[in-house]
């Protein structure tokens, strides 16, 4: 799901990002028309001589594309970052694989640099998810300094919040938001899942879309359109989770036209579906838990976190407990239902608010069950998260790459693996994965080539980043993609969770020189980084 700098502004990070990573949350519905740049002349750079006009300022055909100046993409919330964007929509076949298609568009702006003459390689921000729109996550790229000397680039991957047609399914939102007072792995609750799931579906296809057209494949195709549409001879790539899924796709299908890749948060196509997820939250919590342990305090007060939260997961799956709590700007009170499959969905979350964590297993641990249910509920009944995530590509991703190549035995062997003293019920579903092989029954699109599976091998120069707490995309993906990647430089950033870029400092400044000098980012930072404090309770 991103990241998700100075301790306030990462601990507002990762509230948000823990947010919209497990429960498809995102920021309040409104449109923003972002006046042009000024027109700056710089060097062309398909031939590298003489001037040409801005990035994005002039409509192009090439092929069955087309990018046509404009006003900026509409976003959740206003972006002050796009203040001064140049913008405008491409427009491409729906489905390439059938002659005749109809066309979408996809809403597209351009950050210029701040440096007075950028770098002619733009950087082109592929955003989280699935099903995020990488326009609304534009706030996140430039605070984190990624056009200081360089434009950046953020399109609206097909179905997503600014694209026309949009795959947005607020039935689902609502749904998730039901959740906190279901049992997690009920049978009545999978039932519901999979009505809100076939709902969402028949909403779509009524609407007209080719729902097997909503993919990895296609997605990096509509990106390399845009470069060749917008006149760039290269450029650069940074993925944050679900967008390094697309990114290392890009590199195997259009390799021609890229400098460097970044990847923060890394999800291989290779490896994706239930059992790796069940091995990157092991990853995550368990690195976690050691970092409570190394320090005294912690290590005292709440010794062993490990087992106690095997133990929690275990007693509250055979009984549940049912509380209520009050959410800040609300009088109305929420039920919340904590079982075993609950607590593991929390937890992927709350690593990006690391602090807590001990101190709020302790006290559930201990009969108290409120700084859990509060923070659970406010996640999943956040009224921001209406209505802006794409489940249509979200279904068009899984159902079509991950679970076709996956059976049912290889998933439920993920859980067995990692956490063998778990119930059976626990194990079967993956984290923030509930039902994902009944909801791909019902979605019902072909699988994909198996090709899309192919490791991705590559001399593309590649920054391979992970967090030591990314509960959602384990931090043993750098090592493993990197095998396939012959120029790749793998960091680990201690201490942080899922995508770095968006709290750590350090990974902005790692990210930022990468593009630079690709073959040696500066990497010192990470020797003055220091472990959380966590909290104590009394």
């Amino acid at each position: 799901m991103t990241l998700r700098q100075a301790l306030g502004r990462r601990r507002t990070a990762r509230r948000f990002l823990a947010t919209s990573a497990g429960v498809a949350s995102g920021l309040l519905v409104t449109g923003l028309l972002a006046a042009p740049a000024p027109a700056q002349p710089r060097t062309d750079s398909r031939t590298g001589t003489g001037p040409r006009a801005p990035i994005g300022t002039v409509a192009r055909t090439v092929g069955d594309a087309r990018f046509e100046p404009g006003p900026c993409p509409k976003t959740p919330e206003p972006v002050k970052a796009l203040e001064g964007a140049r913008c405008g929509t491409l427009t491409v076949p729906e489905n390439r694989a059938k002659p005749g298609s109809r066309t979408i568009e996809l809403g597209v702006a351009i950050v210029p640099a701040a440096a007075g003459t950028p770098k002619p390689d733009p950087i082109v921000w592929l955003a989280g998810g699935p099903g995020d729109d990488a326009v609304g996550e534009a706030k996140m790229a430039i605070d984190g300094g990624l056009n200081r000397d360089r434009d950046v680039i953020f399109m609206s991957q097909r179905g997503t919040y600014s694209a026309e047609p949009d795959a947005l399914c607020p039935n689902i939102d609502e749904f998730n938001a039901r959740v906190v007072g279901l049992v997690h792995d009920a049978p009545s609750t999978e039932r519901l899942h999979v009505e809100a799931t076939k709902a969402c579906r028949d909403k779509l296809v009524g609407k007209g879309l080719d729902l097997s057209a909503y993919n990895d494949t296609e997605s990096a195709a509509d990106y390399d359109d845009l470069r060749d549409a917008l006149g760039i001879k290269q450029w650069n790539l940074y993925g944050i989770s679900y967008g390094t899924h697309l990114a290392l796709a890009y590199m195997r299908l259009h390799p021609e036209g890229l400098r460097s890749v970044g990847l923060d948060g890394i999800l291989p196509p290779s490896k994706g579906g239930s059992a790796s997820t069940w091995s990157s939250f092991q990853q995550g919590v368990n690195g976690l838990f050691k970092a409570c342990a190394d320090q005294p305090a912690c290590n005292k007060r709440y010794p062993n976190l490990s087992a106690t939260f095997e133990k929690l997961v275990n007693d509250l799956e055979a009984k549940p407990v049912t509380t209520t709590v009050t959410l800040p700007g609300s009088d109305k009170p929420v039920k919340v239902v904590l079982d075993g499959g609950t607590l593991v969905n929390w937890l992927t979350s709350a690593t990006h608010t690391a602090e807590a964590v001990p101190r709020s297993l302790d006290e559930l641990a201990h009969g108290n069950p409120q700084r859990i249910a509060e923070q659970w509920a406010g996640w999943r009944t956040n009224p921001k998260g209406i209505g802006v995530t794409s489940h249509g590509l979200v279904y068009g991703v899984f159902c079509s790459e991950w679970t076709p190549y996956e059976s049912e035995e290889q998933a439920l062997r993920g859980g067995q693996k990692a956490y063998p003293s778990f119930p059976r019920s626990v194990q079967a579903q993956a984290p923030l994965l509930a039902f994902l092989r009944p909801d791909c029954e019902v979605w019902n699109v072909p699988p994909a080539a198996r090709s899309i599976r192919d490791v991705t091998r590559s001399d593309i120069p590649t920054l391979a980043l992970s967090g030591a707490f990314d509960a959602q995309t384990g931090a043993d993906s750098g090592p493993y993609v990197a095998r396939t990647l012959s120029r790749a430089k793998v960091v680990t950033v201690p201490y942080e969770p899922h995508v770095v870029f968006a709290t750590s400092e350090c990974a902005q400044e790692i990210a930022v020189s990468f593009f630079d000098t690709p073959a040696a980012p500066r990497t010192g930072c990470l020797s003055g980084l220091e472990p959380p404090e966590f909290e104590i309770g009394p």
